[in-house]
């Protein structure tokens, strides 16, 4: 398979195959690629396209499909990888997975290979840095062996997934569990290497920095919202149970109504996160928790939407209600209250708080562009 022609038909190929999740091992999308054109691999697979040749293919691809946003996602994604790796740098973090190789998508983990032998030690530096994170231990079995991984799946602005290995594995040639091919990954030197290629100029220190010190709204909403499944209401005005589904529920009635409405979807969602921080005055701790990463409207019709409730049930003041009507979002506060006031149904079908938020965050960005 001399002709380069061929050669770069199967690299389109088989980036065609990763790019749209057919194939996930760059092998076999090479050796599918090879047999739809009828070349016989087996006998060269050195002639074969190089991972390199098909990951450019793919970038290629993300350019004309997604456009250079998805370039933006990936180099952001790596910066947060490369953030993570130098605060475990005592565990010779390695980066494996889309996030290396560049065929990274929407809602990808940033995989990352450490070697400790010990796994508290190891959690209790995560515990250091104020990250969330869940222990998982999985059982493989496998040649009729059962071996168990350990994965620590971090929360974070981007999900991770830690493998966990022993210290004497850190060199050890790590292979594909269906092709048999070493997997492709980068030390902290090689990821600085690999960035440092992309755009010389840049300053990797500033680049990480600046990623320590960005918010991720959504995140903020994730870690305020999750609380609230611990929050048992009052079975007479709330018999659905706790405050997270009441939440989603207020937010699934939300979005039949105004799906389109980012801010009212917000409103919705975020209405009593306050709860989980101080029960007494849940509208004011809710505000001061969210301040600086909601909009005015939004900040308005959470910090009404108790006053609405006072105004229907005719117990608001004069004043008070005079001032509610003539707010420009009365309207929406009335219809946050009558969601607020439906959403407390026993057995209610809710979606999940990660879809909720992603469905926001979608929104988001489809303003943004």
């Amino acid at each position: 398979m001399a002709d380069e022609r061929i050669r770069r038909q199967i690299a389109f190929l088989a980036a065609q195959l990763m790019y749209h999740r057919t194939e996930s091992e760059y092998f076999t999308a090479k050796r599918k690629a090879a047999k739809q054109l009828g070349v016989e691999y087996r006998f060269r697979p050195a002639d074969l396209p190089s991972n390199a040749e098909i990951r450019d293919q793919i970038q290629a691809m993300a350019r004309i499909h997604e456009g250079p946003k998805r370039l933006d996602h990936l180099r952001d994604m790596r910066f947060e990888a490369l953030r993570l790796m130098r605060k475990l740098a005592r565990f010779r973090p390695r980066l494996i997975g889309s996030v290396w190789t560049g065929h990274v998508r929407q809602g990808s983990d940033i995989d990352i290979h450490i070697f400790s032998d010990s796994q508290a030690i190891v959690t209790d530096v995560l515990q250091e840095f104020g990250l969330e994170y869940e222990v998982e231990h999985k059982r493989i079995v496998k040649y009729g062996e059962e071996r168990v991984f350990t994965h620590i799946h971090i929360d974070d602005r981007f999900p991770y997934e830690l493998t966990l290995y022993p210290e004497d594995k850190v060199h050890y040639v790590f292979k594909s569990s269906i092709t048999g091919q070493p997997i492709e990954r980068a030390s902290i030197a090689e990821l600085e290497a690999a960035l440092k290629a992309e755009n010389p100029d840049v300053d990797l220190d500033f680049e990480v920095e600046r990623v320590e010190d960005q918010i991720d709204r959504f995140e903020l909403y994730r870690m305020l919202l999750r609380p609230l499944e611990g929050v048992k209401q009052s079975p007479k005005h709330h018999p659905e149970g706790d405050a997270l589904y009441h939440s989603l529920q207020v937010f699934e009635l939300a979005r039949d109504e105004r799906g389109y409405d980012e801010e009212f979807l917000l409103a919705a969602l975020l209405h009593d996160v306050g709860k989980a921080i101080d029960p007494a005055d849940h509208v004011v701790a809710g505000l001061q928790a969210l301040e600086g990463t909601i909009t005015q409207r939004t900040e308005t019709l959470i910090a009404l939407h108790m006053d609405a409730l006072a105004y229907r049930d005719g117990s608001l003041g004069a004043r008070a209600r005079s001032r509610l009507e003539q707010s420009e979002e009365f309207d929406d506060l009335m219809l946050l209250r009558e969601l607020d006031s439906r959403g407390r149904q026993p057995g209610a079908i809710v979606c999940e708080l990660e879809e909720a938020l992603d469905y926001i965050r979608d929104l988001a960005e489809e303003y943004e562009e």
